[in-house]
């Protein structure tokens, strides 16, 4: 039985859908039934809960939180019309900036 692999732009695409069919006894539906200021107070507290987690040094609970702040940042992002691309493509633009500094202080560091 081949287990399929899960990826964020499946989830996202998912919480695309359940935005706009909101189907009833849906998590998911409530949150974007109750709009902006509802989906950024559950960002605020999974949040605090990955730092508490963190700070605890447990690391299953850690995952754990780390996973429904995850869930909840793509409510946001559905909800504020941004997609994964637009994050991997600004996290990418940081990669290349990152790179390039550290390849000039390595250069003037030699000098």
């Amino acid at each position: 039985m081949s287990e399929e692999r899960f990826e964020l732009n499946t989830l996202y695409e998912l919480l695309q859908e359940r935005k706009r069919l909101l189907p009833e006894n849906s998590y998911t539906t409530y949150l974007f039934q109750k709009g902006l200021d509802k989906i950024l107070k559950k960002v605020g507290e999974e949040c605090t809960e990955v730092i508490i987690a963190a700070k605890d040094q447990d690391k299953k609970e850690t995952v754990y939180e780390i996973a429904d702040l995850t869930y909840h940042i793509l409510v946001l992002m559905v909800e504020a019309g941004i997609s994964v691309e637009e994050i991997r493509e600004e996290l990418a633009g940081r990669h290349v900036i990152d790179h390039k500094i550290k390849q000039e202080k390595m250069a003037s560091d030699q000098e």
